[in-house]
């Protein structure tokens, strides 16, 4: 199997989740602990994770989340070669979750993969890989830069519009080379296509030249749209410990299942079951996730 390249944030997330029911303005009762994060980092650990050849490029600060981040991911088998460390602080995720576990609000500061520039990315590194995976954490000009060498190599993309505010970044990729899959929220599908439909604004995207419009809904589950047809994929039931880190194991057991030959639908439902492995963990990347693991959670659903 050749490798998949990410490029994307990296980041430390800091989590808290209340106790009891969250109320906005005051103070919570719960409790707080930190973790390696940012969607690329994520994806990247999990797909080492899967046993899956996997290069992450991203931007470390010159400190001690830096240092934390760089051995965390590397421990997860994830080639960091072409990684940089740069001379600001690491990137941060401060999330606040409900007693349930779900999302009451987050501030991200990722400067630094903001930071990254097209000649830490070379075009050689696009050209050898199997899959790109792109999060819109990076810059404009990065995004342009790894489409651009992936579209002349004729290497398929995987992006990550990231937050409704970064998927406005997309706008130019999207018109100028083709993407393989964009897996935005509903909220995230409405910022790239610039339409309050979501029938229309897949249409949109397809339009542009996206193969595959994976949009998720949390709970409600995930849509997979091709020009073609739709499959919805049901979110499988959980006890939620911690929704962090839930898209971006969904978006590597995708990738993964792609890279192993599987069908468009067949890799979404592992990544789906991905999910569900992420949410009843209370890590971000959970550290047993393997193939195996999925298999035994499909065969049981």
């Amino acid at each position: 199997m050749r490798t998949v390249l990410v490029v994307g944030g990296a980041n430390v997330d800091v989590v808290a989740r209340s106790t009891g029911r969250f109320t906005m303005g005051t103070s919570n009762p719960g409790r707080a602990y930190t973790s390696a994060g940012g969607v690329g980092r994520n994806i990247a650990a999990n797909l080492g994770r899967l046993g899956v050849p996997t290069e992450l490029i991203t931007a470390f600060g010159n400190d001690t989340f830096g240092t934390r981040l760089y051995d965390e991911t590397a421990s997860a088998a994830v080639d960091l070669t072409h990684s940089v460390e740069l001379g600001m602080p690491s990137g941060s995720y401060l999330a606040m979750l409900d007693a349930e576990g779900e999302l009451v609000g987050a501030v991200a500061d990722m400067a630094a993969a903001e930071s990254l520039r097209p000649e830490h990315v070379p075009s050689r590194v696009v050209a050898d890989s199997s899959y790109v995976v792109l999060d819109a954490n990076l810059s404009v000009e990065v995004l342009e830069h790894v489409c651009r060498a992936a579209a002349a190599a004729d290497v398929p993309v995987v992006i990550d519009p990231v937050s409704v505010p970064k998927a406005q970044r997309m706008a130019s990729v999207l018109k100028a080379w083709p993407v393989h899959t964009i897996t935005p929220t509903r909220t995230e599908l409405v910022a790239l296509s610039g339409v309050d439909d979501p029938q229309d604004g897949v249409a949109a995207l397809h339009a542009q030249g996206v193969g595959r419009v994976w949009v998720r809904e949390g709970v409600g589950g995930s849509t997979l749209f091709t020009p073609d047809s739709s499959q919805h994929i049901p979110a499988i039931t959980a006890d939620v410990q911690n929704v962090t880190g839930a898209g971006d194991s969904m978006t590597a057991a995708y990738v993964q299942g792609l890279a192993a030959g599987f069908d468009d639908v067949t890799a979404a439902r592992r990544g789906a079951a991905a999910a569900y492995l992420t949410i009843t963990s209370e890590h971000t990347v959970r550290p047993d996730l393997s193939p195996a693991l999925i298999e035994h959670v499909l065969k049981e659903q």
